[in-house]
């Protein structure tokens, strides 16, 4: 199959009369030539998905839902070629692209079942004739904003949600990574969802196409994911048409490790929390807290497993790590590691730059002071920070604004739940590096986000409740 470079407007591949140009981060070698979407583009996906909504919401449930099976299967039948494309535009290790893919069409998947159970309910009434039934409604057109890091499944699990609800979208991909959410829109004809009811709109001015979408009357909710500073200006742009929003916002995950824990086990969990997609991930471990006792002894286990990682290009055989996405991540990641060993950071391991190529690199003697400690490093840094024990690590892992995912290792199930309960966090990682999954809510608080996405919890915010009281 062709790579998909047009805009997909109502059913249609649409040139535009401009393009960008999508590049390999590893060796900035042409991609594709993209749609660079403007005012006239973005209100056609609009119009299209108005007008496509008046017929989609009548579907069955059950035919959207299956609509929904198709598209995943059609996804995990092309993993590889998907796998590869999502490589070629992020740089991440092939292995990670094709996990990628499947956990993208697993959100497909299980909102193929949720379809079909968006349920209503009666309540016994105040008076004997007193019917009340109350009944949940697509909410409308959506615009979906995602970003560069995970182009499949940041997207897959907004179009489940929203599609099994009855509702349409018009999806701004990011700049960096457009041709992933191209392809999902490739297959979703291929498979025979209506013109007008997916639509994306690639873009290189984010912010213009963000104005327009919350701008027009005709979309009534917004799911964005990106990071906390861009979510507030959406927030407060959506308040002026009192638009539905959904956001799932920046990370400052804790990564905590009790006396008692199983240290293989931390070390293995914690080697998936971090290093996935080269540490570029909301829910990557970013401040590591390890009881005073243990920490030697956890650094001895950590240090020949990050040892044995491999950095190159995504492509290549046995890679673990690809290049960071662009020019700026490489820089911020510089900036951090430089400003916690000027201000008393060890150096436990390091690896040299070449490029957009950041091995992993291991800190001690991590302080609050220091950047990393309230930044997403958003790269292959583990920083490491010692606690006089278990209450001084709860303190130490809530010490943030946000909110969004918490990890702690501990054998103690009294331990377990106290963390369970103390973290102030809208997920936690019990004895596991990875928490992500289709069937569980995807979410965090304070500063983090509003909303869930996936599980029977993430179609909610793509419907309206709708009371009748008859007699």
């Amino acid at each position: 199959m062709k790579t998909a470079s047009d805009a997909f407007i109502d059913g249609r591949w649409v040139p535009g009369s401009q393009r960008f140009v999508v590049r390999d981060p590893y060796d900035d070698a042409l991609v594709a030539e993209v749609t660079n979407c403007g005012d006239t583009e973005l209100d056609a996906a609009i119009d299209a998905a108005t007008r496509a909504f008046n017929t989609w919401r009548k579907r069955p449930a059950p035919e959207r839902g299956k609509l929904l099976g198709q598209l995943a299967a059609a996804m995990l039948a092309d993993e590889r070629r998907l796998g590869e494309l999502c490589t070629r535009e992020n740089g991440k290790a092939l292995k990670e692209a094709i996990a990628e893919v499947r956990y993208a069409a697993s959100f497909f998947e299980w909102f193929a079942g949720e379809a079909m159970r968006v349920y209503g309910e009666t309540i016994p009434g105040a008076r004997p004739e007193q019917r009340i039934i109350v009944t949940r409604e697509p909410v409308g057109p959506c615009a979906l904003i995602t970003p560069w890091n995970f182009p499949y499944a940041m997207l897959a699990r907004k179009i489940g949600a929203a599609l099994a609800a009855g509702c349409t979208v018009v999806a701004k991909p990011a700049e960096l990574t457009p041709l992933g959410a191209l392809a999902i829109a490739q297959l979703s004809e291929q498979v025979g969802i209506p013109a007008g009811v997916i639509n994306v709109v690639p873009t290189s001015d984010s912010k213009r196409a963000g104005a327009r979408l919350l701008g027009s009357p005709h979309i009534k909710k917004l799911s964005f994911t990106g990071s906390t500073a861009v979510g507030r200006e959406l927030l407060r742009a959506a308040a002026d048409d009192i638009k539905r929003v959904s956001l799932e916002l920046g990370g400052n995950a804790p990564f905590v490790v009790l006396a008692d824990a199983d240290l293989p086990e931390a070390v293995a969990g914690a080697m998936i929390a971090k290093f996935r997609n080269g540490g570029q991930s909301c829910v990557a471990a970013n401040r590591f807290i390890v009881e005073q006792s243990i920490v030697d002894s956890f650094v001895a286990r950590l240090l020949p497993a990050v040892q044995k990682l491999v950095v190159g290009r995504g492509l290549d055989a046995d890679v673990d790590l690809g290049p960071l996405v662009d020019d700026k991540s490489v820089q911020k990641v510089q900036r951090l590691v430089d400003d916690a060993l000027a201000k008393g950071a060890t150096k436990l391991h390091d690896s040299p730059i070449r490029g957009r190529l950041v091995g992993p690199i291991v800190l001690g003697n991590i302080t609050p002071a220091m950047d990393l400690w309230r930044e997403e490093i958003f790269g292959p840094v583990i920083a490491i920070r010692a606690a006089r024990d278990e209450h001084d690590a709860l303190a130490q892992a809530n010490d943030t604004e946000y909110g969004l995912v918490s990890y702690v290792y501990a054998r103690d199930a009294a331990r377990q739940r106290n963390f369970a309960e103390g973290l102030e966090s809208g997920m936690v990682g019990i004895n596991t590096g990875l928490v992500s999954t289709a069937q569980a809510p995807f979410g965090g608080i304070k500063h983090s986000g509003l909303g869930r996405e996936g599980s029977r919890h993430g179609i909610d915010d793509y419907t309206n409740l709708k009371y009748v009281s008859a007699q």
